[in-house]
């Protein structure tokens, strides 16, 4: 993988969008060197006529030449200097974008309607990771509560695309003695969290994950609604600043204003959820771009506490339900099921966080703070891998003020600058064939990235179409 190394660099902006959406892209010398370099396909590849967005700004009608798992080169439609030798395949009237980067998700954590550690296999995640895959996403960092076997199971799978998107992670993570994440709600039987109680504790667990080659450290800092103990500033500080000695991001994982703030202020890299419990002012604003901070803000994840017993006619929408296993799908298609959750008070809650972290989402975007792209999919059995993006875009559109280009800016190359990556994230000369197929413009209708056709990653077809795609042999 190519990885650019050194201090910080500072992005220049191909668009004005991209200005708006990103900021300082980060050094990247750290990218998961343990993951090993993915298997491509050997031969040329000449993509002819497509109208590509190439993760910053629409080319228009290009054609794609793709050598040895990356884009060589990027030529004028109707090029008569093309690769003699090469496979030719026409995409007139197709629109290619990208594979989006999730820059906040989880893997080998459910099963059907069930969640917890026990599903952390290399057979679950990678059935994950072929779901995210088939929807898009073709690399994905599972942001804590990975298993012992993290590292083995990032190597295999990184190693052929056909077995999922790309998969780097924070291991198990960081957490709080007695508190998030909350072992036993999430299933954890065999705890992989590190929860340190003191300064010297947390280095020392950072230390660890850094050994175990970790891409980066997550962060859990939430008393989850008052209900338990909030990880010190003591911890957290000594965390951050050990990470930041083994040149590891810090994202951290947040609820509220108040620890928000405070984490920015000592260094964190990354907001790994949005802000919900009140307005974000000007003094975090400044703060977080004069930091470079990034901020996620995962507006899925209180909506789908609620949504599928609302939006009971989702359910015949193909695009959903193929990717629901049975037992999900036969659970939400219960009256007697969404009745009750859409009486439970939790519900209201839910969705006035929502409505929190849409505001703020749009004055970081006015203000031009660097935002990635996740949506916690894979932490429980309704964040739903795949759909959960494409929702995502949608939110971010409809209700936070991003015209299409804008988040499809966040959810390609801002989302993969974020993370440190430099391959990926862009459709440009050197850089990986990970890319999706469109038969509709999104830049249009940002409803269009679920018209897919076809997902590419380095240089092989790897899914496609959704259409075929159904998620109910994962029970």
């Amino acid at each position: 993988m190519s990885r650019r190394p050194g201090a910080l660099v500072a992005l220049a902006a191909a668009t004005a969008c991209l200005a708006a959406c990103s900021g300082p892209a980060q050094d990247a010398s750290n990218t998961a060197a343990s993951a090993g370099a993915p298997e491509a396909d050997s031969g040329v590849i000449v993509i002819d006529n497509a109208r590509v967005f190439d993760g910053t700004r629409d080319l228009g009608e290009v054609s794609l030449v793709i050598r040895d798992g990356l884009i060589e080169r990027i030529a004028e439609s109707g090029a008569s200097d093309l690769p003699e030798d090469a496979e030719r395949i026409d995409h007139r009237g197709r629109f290619v974008m990208p594979g989006l980067v999730n820059d906040h998700a989880h893997v080998g954590n459910t099963r059907g309607t069930e969640h917890g550690d026990r599903f952390y296999t290399q057979d679950q995640v990678s059935a994950d990771l072929r779901q995210f895959q088939a929807y898009g996403i073709t690399t994905v960092a599972s942001l804590g509560m990975n298993g012992g076997a993290f590292g083995d199971i990032r190597s295999a799978i990184n190693a052929d695309p056909m077995l999922g998107a790309q998969l780097y992670g924070a291991g198990g993570g960081v957490g709080t003695p007695d508190g998030a994440p909350p072992a036993a709600n999430m299933g954890l039987a065999d705890d992989p969290v590190a929860r340190p109680a003191d300064a010297a504790s947390a280095r020392a667990a950072v230390r660890a994950q850094a050994e175990s080659g970790v891409d980066l450290i997550k962060l859990w800092v939430d008393d989850l609604g008052g209900k338990s103990p909030q990880m010190t500033p003591e911890v957290y500080k000594a965390a951050i600043e050990e990470a930041h000695r083994h040149n590891l991001l810090v994202a951290a994982h947040i609820h509220d204003l108040a620890p928000a703030a405070d984490l920015v202020a000592s260094g964190v890299d990354i907001i790994a959820h949005g802000i919900r419990d009140q307005a974000i002012g000007a003094p975090l604003v400044d703060a977080m771009k004069a930091a470079g901070t990034g901020y996620i803000a995962t507006l899925q994840i209180d909506e789908a506490n609620y949504i599928y017993a609302e939006q009971p006619d989702w359910l015949d929408t193909p695009f959903l339900r193929n990717a629901l296993p049975a037992s999900v799908r036969a659970q939400w298609s219960d009256a007697a099921w969404r009745e009750k959750k859409l009486a439970d008070p939790a519900t209201q809650s839910h969705r006035d966080a929502l409505a929190v972290n849409l505001a703020n989402l749009s004055t970081l975007r006015e203000a031009g703070v660097r935002i990635g792209f996740g949506t916690d999919a894979g932490a429980l059995p309704h964040r739903v891998p795949g759909f959960a993006e494409h929702r995502e875009l949608e939110l971010m559109v409809d209700q936070a003020g991003f015209s299409p280009e804008q988040a499809l800016v966040v959810a390609t190359s801002a989302a993969a600058q974020l993370l440190r990556f430099d391959d990926r994230g862009v459709l440009q000369p050197g850089k990986r064939a990970d890319f999706v197929v469109l038969s509709a413009d999104p830049l249009t209708d940002i409803r269009n990235t679920r018209s897919i056709e076809a997902v590419w990653q380095a240089g092989r077809k790897v899914a496609g179409p959704i259409a075929e795609y159904d998620a109910q042999a994962r029970d």
